[in-house]
């Protein structure tokens, strides 16, 4: 079944002044990537921006907020990174005490390795999605979006207190 818009989830992970990006060399030459991919079914979008920052990283990291988000509309584009229309959360994600970077036993598909990038050499590389200014403007700023996770969220028969909205309606009539 096609997807309308798939759902994506990556790994912002941000060290001193360097950045983890995914190496790649293709037909497209040598260009990089944030770790990033597919959202799985019974994943949350966070666990899914763990599981990649894993497959793609080899690193054990911890998803923090979420960074920012991107949308690629193959209509808007000329269809240049295929036609799945897709929608990707980017998690602040830290680092595990005794995780490093390395090029996985079953890299991706071209994947050449795994590079800490200085922020300051950002510029010189090449980054799809071509999100370099954003990636600088989120490292200065550092704000953080607030993704709000229905799970997490109270009963909806309950009021900010935890009383059942029925008990309030029956006092309340009384």
């Amino acid at each position: 079944m096609p997807h309308h818009i798939r759902v994506r989830a990556g790994a912002v992970i941000m060290e001193k002044d360097s950045i983890l990006l995914i190496e790649f060399n293709d037909e497209n030459g040598l260009h990089y990537n944030l770790p990033a991919g597919g959202a799985e079914p019974g994943e949350t979008v966070r666990e899914a921006a763990v599981r990649e920052a894993k497959e793609e990283a080899s690193v054990d990291v911890e998803a923090g907020p979420l960074a920012f988000v991107y949308e690629y509309a193959p209509h808007t584009a000329e269809g240049r990174f295929g036609e799945t229309h897709s929608l990707c959360l980017m998690f602040e994600c830290l680092l595990k005490e005794g995780s490093q970077a390395k090029l996985p036993e079953n890299p991706d598909s071209h994947q050449t390795g795994v590079r800490w990038v200085k922020l300051s050499e950002l510029h010189e590389i090449i980054l799809y999605p071509n999100i370099k200014e954003h990636i600088l403007k989120y490292a200065h700023n550092k704000r953080n979006l607030e993704l709000i996770e229905e799970h997490k969220l109270g009963d909806y028969s309950a009021d900010s207190e935890g009383n059942r909205l029925e008990e309030n309606m029956q006092k309340a009539e009384r």
